[in-house]
């Protein structure tokens, strides 16, 4: 990038290297601004000779460009890309999504001077509208070879972030107590129904069981048949750990156990499992009040349909203390 002072004739098609104020402070054109024809025409009238621009060289890519062709490669999915004064790019969701992120793809890209990438968390839900991601370059201009470098890194390695639809999302529940179901659905159902209208879910199928494995099994095979997004175990009991009775129950019916125990609090006692591509989730003390927990996190994915693995549980310990 060269700067220099030009005669303000000589100004049109270069880029301002400041702002400009008239006398009584009010901005006339601001930093970064492509100078047109009529701009000219106004500085002269305002008497001004000279301007201070800057001029982008040939191994240089705009920072308009820089950030619109970053914003392209680096997510696929249900977004669109608005491009923002400053040398800024911003990425919308066009419909309710969950927000996928690779974090380690990130860092790398991030490193890369002359451009950076900020996203919303990982597994967090967006709602229609609303800003999931944003690309700032460096004033002006970016080196082309780091601009080359990041885009490779892109194409080689796939998108940093995925905006993951969460269409027709549904879920199931599962209200169990070892004396009467419906205590555990008159306790729990109005923290539930809160949850879930966060996410656009404005009613859900549910059943209330006896908490034994005959009936738990036989609860979760009927709740199955809707294949809804998930299904949650509203317990009022702690199990010890898959061998109880919830565990028994998934077991009985052929899920497949993915995960016990979660690095999050409230929520330690994740149990989940699989049933084909359903995902059945056991998590005790998480549905007493509506403060954040393991389910806050893990349902946004779980209504994009996105199989979350043991790995991904475990790295939610970092930033896992929600309370």
């Amino acid at each position: 990038m060269r700067t220099q002072t030009l005669e303000t004739q000589e100004c049109t098609g270069r880029i301002l290297s400041s702002a400009i104020f008239r006398p009584g402070g009010k901005k006339l054109l601001a930093k970064g601004h492509v100078l047109r024809e009529e701009d000219i025409r106004i500085l002269q009238s305002e008497g001004m000779r000279e301007v201070w621009v800057a001029e982008i060289e040939d191994d240089e890519v705009s920072e308009d460009e820089a950030v619109c062709g970053l914003s392209g490669e680096m997510a696929c999915g249900c977004y669109e890309i608005q491009l923002a004064p400053g040398g800024r790019a911003n990425l919308i969701a066009t419909e309710n999504c969950c927000v996928l992120v690779d974090d380690d793809l990130l860092r790398q890209v991030n490193c890369t001077s002359g451009l950076v990438v900020a996203t919303a968390l990982n597994f967090s839900y967006a709602a229609a509208g609303q800003r999931i991601a944003t690309v700032k370059s460096a004033p002006f201009a970016v080196s082309k070879s780091d601009y080359d470098g990041s885009l490779n890194m892109l194409r080689e390695r796939g998108p940093i972030m995925q905006a993951r639809p969460a269409r027709s999302g549904s879920v199931a529940v599962l209200y169990s107590d070892p004396i009467n179901g419906d205590r555990s659905r008159t306790l729990f159902e109005p923290v539930v129904r809160q949850k879930l209208e966060r996410y656009g879910i404005r009613s859900h199928l549910s059943l209330a069981v006896l908490e034994n494995e005959e009936h738990v099994s036989r609860g979760l095979q009927h709740l199955l048949r809707s294949k809804p997004s998930a299904v949650l175990v509203a317990s009022t009991t702690a199990p010890a750990g898959p061998c109880d009775v919830v565990g028994q129950a998934m077991d009985k019916i052929g899920c497949q156990i993915e995960r016990f125990l979660a690095p999050v609090e409230p929520g330690n006692l994740l149990l989940m499992g699989y049933k084909t591509d359903v995902p059945v989730v056991s998590a005790p003390g998480c549905f007493r009040s509506l403060k954040p927990n393991v389910v806050d996190l893990l349902l946004p994915p779980m209504l994009a349909r996105y199989r979350v693995s043991t790995w991904e549980v475990a790295c939610l310990g970092h930033g896992g203390l929600l309370g």
